[in-house]
């Protein structure tokens, strides 16, 4: 059973992925594995530096996360030159996991950028954690210590949530308590995890 999960920025979407795992899913992050592809010595870090040139690293020749997050986020072309080079890079290694899954596994892609990428279709089943845009914005104020007009940049440059609700076999609600939202999190896994 593969299943992509995805949900806007601040809409809980890491803390399902975690109840996920503690259910027994086997997790697959694309954040994580987007990390990954581009750290110091590997190809992905060079194609970045070779399309943004040396200005994204830092001193230690690390990717300049803060530096090149501020570019792509206000720069459409530039966030999908970056894409370019990082998604595919993504894709493969998530492949390789999935290949190494037990068999009859629950197997979750948390995937951030889902409905944005279109991949929605290559999924048996797709989980939206879904937020509110306030709370979305309250959160990041809050939790990530961000301004309101930084947050609302980032919600803008992601998929609109009538977007990713479109691609939703499962919709998580996350605008209750911990409890709510893991008790939500379990009926959708116990569901998925009998058709697996």
């Amino acid at each position: 059973m593969r299943v992509g999960l995805t949900g806007g920025i601040a809409s809980g979407k890491s803390t399902v992925s975690a109840i996920l795992a503690e259910l027994g899913a086997v997790v697959i992050d694309a954040d994580l594995i987007a990390r990954e592809v581009v750290t110091r010595g590997t190809p992905g870090l060079d194609a970045v530096v070779a399309e943004f040139g040396p200005g994204v690293l830092t001193e230690e020749g690390d990717l300049d996360r803060p530096a090149m997050g501020a570019l792509v986020f206000s720069d459409p072309s530039a966030r999908k030159r970056l894409e370019a080079i990082v998604h595919p890079l993504v894709h493969q290694r998530s492949a390789e996991l999935e290949a190494a899954a037990p068999p009859g596994s629950v197997i979750v892609h948390d995937v951030p950028l889902l409905a944005e990428v279109g991949r929605g279709g290559q999924f048996d089943a797709v989980i939206v954690v879904d937020a509110p845009t306030d709370v979305q914005v309250t959160r990041m104020v809050r939790d990530r210590g961000w301004t309101r007009e930084e947050a609302e940049s980032r919600i803008a440059a992601q998929a609109t949530r009538e977007d990713r609700l479109a691609i939703a076999t499962h919709v998580i609600d996350n605008t209750g308590s911990l409890d709510d939202l893991r008790r939500h999190v379990e009926e959708a896994y116990a569901e998925l995890a009998g058709r697996a």
